[in-house]
């Protein structure tokens, strides 16, 4: 089944609820969407088969867990160094997210910490893949969007 078929409007409305509520049952995703649960169980399975659902995770509240501080760092890096950021970036937990990006940035990485103490001490392990800007989150208006399937 292509993803197209998979992502008729039943599915799309499948993949949206899921996203806000990962721990929903087949039972009350059949009646929310109006199918069978046998029906959803199948869409599901099928939609985790084709990659479009690859996981389901709980989402915590950093400062509950005593990061109080999330950050942005970016590494004006060559290519030749993207691999060693890469890998000293897996090393860390702080690190929830790294993406390559394109124009002189070479590196994007969102961190959480407790101090600023500890943020400096993660910038000053990425000192040798470039040079790096902070930035500081002040809030978040806008955080764990649904995805919404074109």
């Amino acid at each position: 089944m292509n993803n197209s078929r998979l992502l008729d409007e039943k599915g799309r409305e499948i993949v949206k609820i899921l996203q806000e509520d990962a721990r929903i049952s087949f039972n009350e995703l059949a009646r929310r969407t109006g199918l069978s649960s046998p029906a959803v169980a199948d869409r599901v399975r099928k939609l985790e088969r084709a990659g479009i659902i690859t996981g389901y995770s709980a989402v915590v509240n950093p400062l509950k867990v005593g990061y109080s501080i999330m950050a942005f760092i970016r590494l004006n890096s060559s290519a030749a160094y993207l691999a060693k950021a890469d890998d000293i970036a897996q090393t860390l937990p702080e690190v929830l997210e790294c993406h390559h990006l394109t124009g002189s940035d070479g590196v994007m990485l969102k961190v959480v910490v407790a101090s600023v103490s500890d943020l400096e001490s993660i910038v000053t392990k990425f000192a040798d893949c470039g040079i790096s800007t902070t930035s500081i989150a002040l809030s978040s208006p806008i955080s764990g969007r649904v995805i919404v399937p074109a």
